[in-house]
């Protein structure tokens, strides 16, 4: 890290503080396709975990139907992290990744 020598000037330079905020781009948590559950269950599993919308839930599960994936919540990979395993906790099937987005 380098600071300035001047008084009451100390600041971080710009690369390292752009690496220290990439560092932790938002991460997202994917639900993919299963063939074991119901789509009426994981519209329910979305609005009761992530407390989303009946009509929110239910494009998000039409998503994980249709498309065979869907990306349901963005933020730290540590809420990504309490947010898969919530997932597997309903017995769904998801992951969580690094978005390319910052």
């Amino acid at each position: 890290m380098t600071l300035s020598t001047a008084p009451g000037t100390d600041t971080l330079e710009r690369a390292e503080t752009e690496s220290l905020v990439s560092s932790d781009v938002p991460w997202v948590v994917i639900v993919w396709n299963d063939p074991v559950n119901l789509m009426s269950y994981v519209s329910y599993v979305f609005r009761s975990y992530f407390g989303y919308s009946e009509a929110k839930a239910n494009r998000l599960m039409m998503e994980v139907h249709e498309q065979g994936k869907s990306v349901v919540a963005t933020g730290s990979r540590e809420s990504a992290e309490r947010d898969t395993a919530a997932m597997h906790s309903y017995g769904l099937w998801a992951t969580f990744q690094k978005t390319d987005e910052p």
